[in-house]
């Protein structure tokens, strides 16, 4: 499972013309299930994000998580976030789990960062969503739970 996490002062989700989920400050996560990924690695991943010290304390240093700041996170699925671009120019997406398969960790990762005390907020799985988002830093940091990088 893969994750590219965005420290954002807001983000929003519009679907069908409809906001479906929206943060103030707090983190914005781009989340992709891989083949083989379990409620193991939603679970590693949830705990790494909610305990990730990407905003500054009173001395200016990144040294606090989503949850010492009690800030939101915004998660949308992205199938994406497993892309290969390594050969050729078309991204493969082979290392992408299947929609039916995804979506259930998809909801075990949500689940799981709500159950550590993180308001969470979500896309739509499978939809078109208009993602809006203004950086905070800019701040992003790419996560595997196997930790392949």
């Amino acid at each position: 499972m893969r994750a590219v996490v965005q420290r954002v002062s807001r983000a929003s989700v519009v679907v069908g013309g409809e906001t479906v989920g929206a943060v103030g400050g707090g983190l914005l996560v781009y989340l992709g299930v891989a083949v083989g990924d379990d409620e193991i690695d939603g679970s590693l991943l949830a705990s790494k994000v909610a305990h990730l010290r990407i905003f500054e304390d009173d001395e200016g240093r990144m040294n606090l998580s989503v949850l010492q700041k009690s800030c939101e996170v915004l998660v949308v699925s992205a199938f994406s976030v497993q892309a290969d671009a390594r050969k050729g120019r078309r991204p493969t997406f082979e290392t992408a789990a299947p929609h039916e398969v995804a979506e259930g960790l998809y909801e075990a990762f949500c689940t799981s960062l709500a159950g550590l005390g993180v308001t969470v907020s979500r896309g739509v799985f499978r939809a078109t969503m208009a993602v809006a988002s203004v950086n905070d830093g800019p701040i992003c940091i790419l996560l595997d739970s196997k930790k392949t990088f």
